[in-house]
């Protein structure tokens, strides 16, 4: 039953727009910017309107011609904001995190959805999500993050995804997050013994039962990092724990006799494997289109599909408005940065000790350090304004988001277009 329709951007291969097909939404628009994901979606659903190319660029969609949609949602580029990289968050010009929750404002859904990695999470990027939310709420909507393992929901995989919510206040009061599965995490070994012995190899059930815990989290990395690869070498090393052999991928599974070379952990693991541990199922026959090292990134950076239909079901349900109603999150104002939230509400420059002592008056406290440190990460993302004072101490004022939220001029547009051959 698709009885509500979606638009999802950032589509990738379709790993969120299946989760999404299965918990009841239709789509009417996907956009991707790679082009054999582009294929894979077309190849799976012909159906569907697929377009090629950047999803801020108005020649390819505008969001307004999509007004009062369902749901419309994304996982946005995560490089902006991963720990393995330079976590250049709004000056990284691959991000597309607050572009897409100014769709809100645009096209006005009844829902938005946008996950990303466990980086955005952290404190670095408080008053990155500070920003979102006061956004959203500005917007009429009532926002959301929560912290998403794979592995609560069926997929033997530990990816970690931070997922943002956000819904008109009609259809907020019924949302609730998805619950974890009360079943045992499904192991790699129980997830790919059947594909091991697919051309059978003998020592694929010996395998299996050694494989016996979640897999790392898949790294799809990016055209900027060489082939296929499983990931960084502490993945490498957890891989090998489950007799893996990460240095690669491989393009068929064991056959008959095989054995692992000298100093081996065991077998490579094929594209269809990682496709199975990323959540696809057997019955989706999901087809990814390209060649071995584009259909792994494809499975890489993709957005589990049972964690997504989780998601969406949840999403669904609030939209037709069933079960029990709960509380707004809007009635108890979520702070996640308070140095933000107090510099947004002044005009003038005030000092580290103006700061302080603001914020004890709410509670809150803080040591000049501690400022300093909040005051230094907000400046990664914001303009800052210094005044120096009489004393010779400094005095501060917030000036306006450095991230690309549609601006003509913005610095987003040059950047994009000199790297955009090495964006995925």
């Amino acid at each position: 039953m698709t009885d509500l329709q979606a638009v999802e951007i950032c589509a990738g291969a379709g790993g969120q727009a299946l989760g999404l097909e299965r918990a009841g939404f239709g789509h009417a628009l996907a956009v991707e910017l790679d082009m054999h994901a582009v294929a894979t979606l077309r190849k799976n659903r012909p159906d569907w309107d697929v377009r090629q190319g950047d999803v801020a660029d108005p020649e390819v969609w505008k969001p307004e011609k999509f007004s009062g949609m369902d749901l419309i949602a994304g996982g946005v580029p995560c490089p902006p904001f991963t720990i393995a990289g330079k976590q250049l968050g709004a000056t990284d010009e691959r991000d597309l995190f607050a572009w897409a929750v100014r769709l809100a404002e645009r096209a006005k859904p009844k829902a938005l959805l946008l996950e990303n990695v466990r980086g955005l999470s952290a404190n670095r990027f408080a008053a990155y999500r500070q920003n979102v939310l006061d956004t959203l709420q500005s917007a009429g909507y009532v926002a959301q993050w929560k912290l998403l393992h794979a592995a609560d929901f069926g997929v033997p995989q530990l990816r970690p995804r931070f997922v943002l919510v956000a819904l008109r206040p009609e259809y907020a009061e019924y949302f609730t997050w998805p619950e974890p599965l009360a079943a045992k995490r499904p192991t790699v070994g129980e997830a790919l013994c059947d594909l091991m012995a697919a051309r059978g190899w003998e020592g694929a059930r010996s395998w299996a039962e050694k494989a016996n815990d979640i897999a790392p989290t898949i790294v799809g990395g990016s055209k900027k990092h060489g082939g296929a690869d499983l990931g960084p070498t502490r993945a490498k090393a957890a891989w090998a724990k489950l007799g893996v052999d990460a240095l690669g991928v491989s393009d068929q599974a064991p056959e008959p006799g095989w054995k692992p070379a000298q100093g081996k952990p065991g077998p490579k693991l094929t594209v269809e494997m990682v496709a199975r541990i990323q959540g696809w199922k057997p019955e989706d026959e999901w087809v990814f289109e390209g060649r071995k090292t584009s259909t792994y990134r494809q499975v890489g950076n993709a957005f589990p599909p049972p964690v997504a239909e989780a998601v969406g079901r949840s999403i669904a349900r609030a939209l037709r408005q069933e079960g029990p109603r709960t509380e707004l999150v809007e009635t108890t104002e979520v702070v996640h940065d308070p140095v933000y939230k107090l510099l947004r509400g002044v005009e003038r420059p005030i000092g580290v000790d103006q700061i302080i002592s603001r914020l004890e008056k709410t509670g809150q406290h803080m040591s000049e350090p501690e400022v300093e440190r909040h005051i230094a990460h907000l400046e990664h993302d914001f303009v800052i304004h210094r005044v120096k004072r009489s004393s010779g101490a400094l005095s501060y004022r917030l000036g306006e988001f450095k991230a690309f939220v549609g601006q003509e001029g913005h610095q987003r547009h040059e950047l994009f277009s000199l790297n955009q051959a090495k964006i995925s």
